[in-house]
């Protein structure tokens, strides 16, 4: 087998985005990457897959589907090219291309088609590849390619949201405990990522019908694309919650919050969700906490206050802050689904959706369950504490106590 000349000139770059990611580390495939290999192979309707990383000799697989993993030499690996280049390696048979029509695998007709898409760091630093390929001559489309682009970012987000993780798990004991929670919670990622990529998958399946068809339906293959665009959406919006998860309750920028001027603006924000509903603001005391930080916290109690609505009734919303002695307490009080004494503590998990106390379920409300775990990040960082109540009569009282650290009064 003839060996390539490797391009050296990036490696020790390359090496220290290896290392923060913590590829070399042995153990298990991580579920999540695993997960995204098989959609890979879902999306271009082949059986193998796999995640890799370049080392100075070496091209790791980290997560393969169809296949045993297995360690390749770089100098004769398919995949290295993608990192001397600015383009994708896409071919739909191997045996034509120079470069690669001597390779063992493809002289052996293992790899026939093959496309690899290059896995690069947040600051452009190329590291590994995401790849699928089988065993015969195929073709894929744009809205393919497009996906494997996109699954190739998530690959890179994923271990992002690892290394967010390890380095929030320095800050203190409270903040490791969660971000242990966040590593076990990637496989949920994984799992919340299948629904809308499986979207894709069938989309493209019915596209490429379509395709094949003597007489080209504009407007089918438009409606379609956009329902493609619509799953990658959905995946891009599950991930950047998880990362605004495993972001906020870190640092903390501490100053007087005028609360009352904050629940006007998270108002105005949630305009449209609060439409038809009834929002009485009592008295708002200020207090000192992370404005920014607090204002997530107010905006996911009021949009869930809002979306668990008794159905066929519009929102009926109260929502007041008051200091008592050592203690600032906020409550947002609903006349809702209410949520079963069962599971309030439980809906603050990630991931959790709970179903109302009326039993009706919570997949009838959009969401990623991602919400209120971020609240309760954002709110222990201030030593502090939530929680849910029943409103009498129905519904749910969600409330938040900070330390009374008084701010002056202001004057509304």
């Amino acid at each position: 087998m003839p060996h390539r000349s490797v391009d050296h000139s990036n490696d020790a770059v390359r090496a220290a985005a290896v290392a923060r990611y913590g590829l070399l580390a042995e153990g298990p495939p991580r579920p999540a990457l695993v997960a995204l290999a098989e959609l890979a192979a879902q999306v271009c309707g082949v059986s193998s897959a796999f995640i890799s990383v370049v080392t100075d000799d070496e091209l790791l697989q980290l997560a393969t589907t169809g296949f045993e993993g297995f360690t390749v030499p770089r100098a004769i690996s398919m995949c290295d090219a993608v990192l001397q280049e600015d383009e994708p390696l896409v071919s739909a048979d191997l045996s034509h291309d120079p470069r690669f029509h001597d390779n063992d695998f493809v002289r052996s007709g293992r790899a026939v088609f093959y496309a690899s898409y290059q896995l690069t760091t947040p600051d452009g630093v190329p590291f590994g590849s995401l790849c699928v390929y089988d065993d015969h001559e195929r073709e894929i489309d744009d809205a393919q390619r497009r996906a494997l682009h996109h699954l190739a970012d998530r690959v890179v987000d994923v271990l992002e949201l690892d290394v967010r993780n390890r380095e929030l798990a320095a800050s203190n004991d409270e903040l490791e405990r969660s971000n242990q929670q966040l590593a076990a919670f990637a496989g949920q990622v994984s799992h919340d990522l299948r629904n809308p990529l499986g979207a894709l998958s069938g989309t493209l399946e019915l596209l490429s019908g379509l395709v094949d068809e003597p007489e080209t339906d504009v407007g089918a293959i438009r409606l379609l694309l956009g329902r493609a665009q619509h799953s990658t959406e959905r995946m891009a919006r599950l991930l950047e919650e998880v990362l605004q998860f495993a972001t906020l309750g870190g640092r903390l920028d501490v100053q007087v919050v005028d609360v009352a001027r904050l629940v006007d603006e998270v108002r105005e924000d949630l305009a449209t969700a609060l439409l038809g509903a009834t929002l009485t603001v009592g008295s708002l005391d200020d207090v000192l906490a992370d404005p920014v930080q607090l204002r997530v916290v107010v905006q996911n109690l009021l949009s869930n206050a809002a979306k668990y609505r008794t159905s066929g009734e519009a929102a009926r919303i109260e929502v007041s802050a008051r200091t008592t002695q050592d203690t600032w307490r906020l409550t947002v009080v609903d006349h809702g689904r209410g949520v079963a004494p069962a599971d309030r503590r439980r809906a603050f998990d990630p991931f959790v959706r709970v179903d109302a106390a009326d039993g009706e379920a919570s997949a009838a409300v959009s969401g990623s369950g991602m919400g209120l775990a971020t609240s309760r990040r954002i709110v222990r960082a201030h030593q502090g504490r939530i929680g849910l109540d029943e409103t009498p009569g129905g519904g749910t009282t969600a409330w938040l106590e900070l330390p009374a650290q008084t701010a002056e009064p202001r004057q509304h």
